[in-house]
C-alpha cells in the first residue's frame, strides 16, 4: 500500500505538540548539527489517553510453536502479561545479540512465523534465527488472547519497550545488543518506538507509512475529532526525535512515497533512508535481512558500526 502525501494537519500541529514541523525540515530551517529535543514524541505522549470509536480485540490463543525453534513466553506490560515467541536458550554459555521483530498486518497478533516462506515474500525474517541471533516476536495488547485492546500504534509502543525489558533479562541475551525490526505496519510501529526511546542499538523499519492515514483506518480505531490521535501515530511527524541509528528500507514498488516524504522532511543524521530498486514491499525483505543479520553478528563494538546501502541489499 502506498502512503498519501503528508497532510497539512501535521504541519499545523507542530507548535501545539512541541516538535519541529515537517514544513520547517523540508525548508531546511533546522540545521543538521542542531540537536532536536530527543524526547519530543515521548513528551507529547505523556498523559494522553486514546478514545477508541470501537474496541478491537482478538480472542484466538497464540499457536504453540515448534519447541526447537521458539518457546512461548509471557512478558509483563501495562495491560498485563502478554505472550511472545522467543528463541530458546542454546545453552552454550554465551550472550547473544537479539532482535525483536514486528510482523505486518495486525501487528498485535502473532502466529506461524516458523514455516518456510517464499523468497519474494519472506515475512518471517528467518535470516536472523538461522544466523544464530535470538529472536522475539511479541504479541501486543488486545492481540491473540492478550489482555487489553488494540490502540493502533499508541500503547503498543510501550508494549514493544516492555518486551525489550524482558528480553534484556534473559541470561543468554546481550542486553547491549538488542535490535528492533518490523515490516509494513510493524515497520511503522518500529519507527514510532525509535522516536520514543533509545533502547535499541539499531532499528530496521521496512515499508513504514509517514502518516497513519495511509492505512485508511484499517488498523486504527480512534476519534478523528481529536487531531492528536493521528499525530501521535504518524512517524513522519517526529523524525527529529530519533536519537539512535534507524534504517528506513523499502522496495521501489512499495511505500516509496512515504520514504521519500520522510527523507525530504529531515536532516537527522541518525536516520538512513534506503530505497531499493528492483524490489517491492515484500521482495526486499529476504535479501535485506540476510545482509543485516550478518552485520549484527559483526556489530560488537561499544556503539553500532552497522551501515546499509541499497546496492548491497538489492535482490538483483
Amino acid at each position: 500500500m502506498n502512503s498519501p502525501r503528508l497532510p497539512a494537519l501535521l504541519f499545523a500541529l507542530s507548535a501545539a505538540l512541541g516538535a519541529p514541523s515537517l514544513a520547517a525540515a523540508q525548508s531546511h530551517s533546522v540545521p543538521a548539527a542542531k540537536a532536536a529535543d530527543a524526547t519530543a514524541l515521548a513528551d507529547a505522549r505523556k498523559g494522553f489517553r486514546t478514545t477508541p470509536v470501537r474496541k478491537l480485540r482478538q480472542q484466538e490463543p497464540i499457536p504453540a510453536p515448534p519447541a526447537d525453534i521458539f518457546k512461548l513466553v509471557r512478558y509483563e506490560a501495562a495491560p498485563g502479561k502478554l505472550g511472545a515467541y522467543l528463541t530458546p536458550d542454546p545453552n552454550d554459555g554465551k550472550k547473544h545479540p537479539a532482535i525483536i521483530w514486528m510482523t505486518g498486518g495486525d501487528s498485535n497478533t502473532i502466529g506461524d512465523v516458523w514455516s518456510p516462506n517464499p523468497v519474494n515474500n519472506e515475512q518471517s525474517a528467518s535470516a536472523y534465527r538461522k544466523a544464530g541471533i535470538v529472536m522475539m516476536f511479541p504479541a501486543l495488547r488486545g492481540g491473540n488472547d492478550n489482555p487489553g485492546v488494540h490502540e493502533g500504534f499508541l500503547g503498543e509502543v510501550d508494549d514493544v519497550l516492555a518486551a525489550a525489558a524482558y528480553l534484556a533479562k534473559q541470561a543468554y541475551v546481550d542486553p547491549d545488543r538488542i535490535y528492533l525490526g518490523g515490516h509494513s505496519t510493524g515497520g511503522t510501529l518500529a519507527l514510532l518506538t525509535a522516536e520514543t526511546s533509545t533502547r535499541f542499538r539499531a532499528v530496521f523499519c521496512f515499508g513504514p507509512v509517514a502518516d497513519i492515514d495511509g492505512y485508511g483506518g484499517r488498523f486504527t480505531s480512534f476519534n478523528p475529532a481529536d487531531p492528536r490521535e493521528a499525530a501521535l501515530r504518524s512517524p513522519g511527524r517526529w523524525l527529529e526525535s530519533v536519537r539512535s541509528p534507524v534504517f528506513v528500507i523499502e522496495g521501489a514498488g512499495g511505500n516509496m512515497d512515504s520514504l521519500l516524504a520522510m527523507r525530504g522532511a529531515t536532516r537527522n543524521p541518525q536516520i538512513r533512508f534506503v530505497p531499493v530498486k528492483g524490489a517491492d514491499h515484500f521482495s526486499v525483505l529476504a535479501p535485506a535481512n540476510r545482509v543485516i543479520a550478518q552485520k549484527i553478528l559483526g556489530d560488537s563494538g561499544a556503539a553500532t558500526s552497522i551501515t546499509l546501502s541499497a546496492t548491497e541489499i538489492s535482490p538483483q
